[in-house]
């Protein structure tokens, strides 16, 4: 027996249609440094349409056809996360972050068609345009010096003018919910970087479960910066999430620095941000030199890696903002776990959740798999490897144009569960709590010794500004931790002070012998600690190591 529902697919035009019409008068601003560019949704719509007929009637465009974007949070890069997937092709977001080997990679395994690039990248675009025999198109969109472009192959159009006279409205089609709506390519830690495509199903079931209480749960009343980057699993979703919901859009463009961000805060009084820790850091720094009024910003969300526990706090007691763990991957959408307390916790009694990756929502459903291959308890206490399933996880990463999906074995299960490579606990009630990457995690004479652990207390002493903490090879016990530190300003190397520090918070055992003073934590492009570079770095003797011991 079927239900006597209606069948009406999941659609990215369903979300376009509903936030412009509906949420017509909610504004997108982009900063621009001078005078704010603002735009409502129903402006952004009716730009989407007008870029939806250019791309097809001047450019070619068709369904499944890849269009990719080098570009910043701004309202055209919103338009065109709207327009490519709504008219069936598939918006391809470029991590401009990359290495360019990595970008020419990607991009010639996508084959993209098109690419929408900021005027102020072109310097990036340029020089890779001849490497790239895909493209067809290069759109730009805002000032630049476009003279870069002289005699490229690619037919050059400016963004402006190519949707100039366009119609405001589309006809857009009844996809197939499952059809292909965006792709994004992993950092490439390991390897070559893989492809993540997303379908319009995905990300709507991806919406509507941010905007739920458990998880982000905006309202019409808020204003949301979006300083994660679009180019990044689609700015955690909240471009879309937003648009469902009627939240206006603050973007900050290229203007991602700790000034230019309290200046915009303060000008513009968000209720609500999302980026990743260096972010947060950098701006808890700029307040304490140059304090401005940010007391709009109520809530903000940090995900990528771990938050240091004393920049949650350092913000929550000096500002009065509420700073939430999220947990997630390019392959998760990313939305994995949020972290806010259970009913009724507050003070000291929520900082144990707060701290944690937090519970699972709804549709994402996890296991641990411990190293015997056997699935752990959910007693808080025995670790495995986190995998997960859900109607917004992967199942595959794309193979090529031309190829099948790749399914790796060390990536996925034989019965089709994520795995994500990272390490943890889950407590009864649901809570995660993550203790390292899988490839990160120090075995130690046969114990594990968490590394997140042991830089997330070094964070906390007033003479850390950052901690990375690595295995290194030992003869004796297979693997020791090296703890590499960076002082904030005025601060004396002090390594048997801070291995006493350490000492009161973690087991005597795990305690790191090895010691090492550098400028800064090596990051990827995300914003996340590489650690690999940090082992090659010890490997070839270029960092100056101190042993201290008992």
């Amino acid at each position: 027996m079927y239900s006597t529902m209606q069948d009406v697919p999941l659609l990215v035009s369903r979300i376009l249609r509903h936030g412009s019409t509906i949420h017509g008068g909610s504004r997108v601003t982009t900063w621009t440094g001078a005078e704010p560019q603002r735009r409502t949704f129903a402006e952004i719509g009716a730009r989407s349409a007008q870029l939806a007929h250019a791309l097809h009637d001047d450019l070619g465009v068709r369904e499944g056809d890849r269009v990719a974007t080098l570009m910043w949070n701004n309202a055209e890069h919103l338009e065109a996360y709207f327009a490519i997937p709504c008219m069936g092709s598939i918006l391809h977001t470029l991590n401009l972050r990359l290495p360019v080997d990595q970008l020419v990679w990607i991009v010639n395994h996508a084959a993209d068609r098109v690419v929408l690039v900021n005027g102020t990248l072109l310097p990036l675009l340029a020089p890779l345009l001849p490497s790239l025999p895909s493209i067809d198109h290069v759109v730009v969109v805002g000032p630049g010096d476009t003279s870069l472009l002289d005699g490229c192959r690619p037919a050059v159009h400016s963004y402006e003018t190519l949707i100039a006279g366009h119609p405001t409205d589309y006809d857009w089609p009844e996809l197939d919910e499952r059809t292909a709506a965006a792709m994004c390519y992993t950092s490439g830690t390991t390897g070559d970087p893989k492809g993540v495509v997303y379908s319009h199903r995905s990300m709507y079931l991806h919406s509507l479960q941010l905007n739920t209480v458990e998880s982000i749960g905006l309202t019409n009343a808020d204003t949301a910066l979006p300083v994660v980057p679009m180019f990044h699993v689609n700015a955690w979703g909240l471009p879309h999430a937003a648009f469902m919901t009627g939240v206006n859009q603050l973007m900050p463009d290229r203007f991602l620095q700790p000034g230019p961000l309290a200046e915009m805060i303060e000008a513009e009084r968000p209720t609500y941000a999302a980026a990743v820790p260096t972010i947060w850091q950098g701006l808890l720094n700029e307040l304490d030199a140059n304090p401005r009024d940010v007391s709009s910003l109520r809530n903000v969300t940090i995900g990528g890696s771990a938050c240091p526990p004393a920049l949650m706090k350092e913000f929550e007691h000096r500002h009065g903002i509420n700073v939430c763990h999220a947990w997630g991957m390019t392959e998760t959408s990313p939305l994995g776990s949020v972290a806010h307390p259970p009913r009724g916790l507050t003070g000291d009694d929520a900082w144990p959740y707060r701290i944690s990756q937090g519970r699972f929502p709804a549709s994402v459903e996890p296991r641990l798999i411990g190293p015997d291959g056997r699935e752990q308890p959910w007693d808080g206490e025995s670790a495995g490897e986190l995998e997960v399933r859900g109607p917004w996880i992967a199942a595959a990463y794309y193979g090529g144009a031309d190829g099948e999906p790749l399914r790796p074995e060390d990536k996925f299960s034989p019965d089709g569960w994520l795995r994500t490579g990272d390490v943890g606990t889950i407590s009864p009630d649901g809570y995660l709590t993550l203790t390292d990457r899988a490839k990160d995690v120090i075995k130690s004479g046969g114990e594990w010794i968490s590394s997140v652990e042991m830089e997330n207390h070094l964070m906390a002493h007033p003479d850390i500004a950052e901690a990375a903490v690595v295995a290194v090879p030992d003869d004796r016990w297979g693997e020791r931790p090296l703890a590499a530190v960076v002082l904030t300003e005025d601060a004396a190397v002090d390594y048997a002070g801070l291995r006493a520090f350490l000492g009161e918070r973690v087991a005597r055992w795990q305690l790191p012998e090895r010691w090492s003073t550098i400028t800064e934590v090596p990051k990827t492009s995300v914003g996340k600690f590489d650690k690999k570079v940090l082992r090659a770095r010890y490997a070839d003797g270029e960092l100056e190591v101190t042993t201290v011991g008992d």
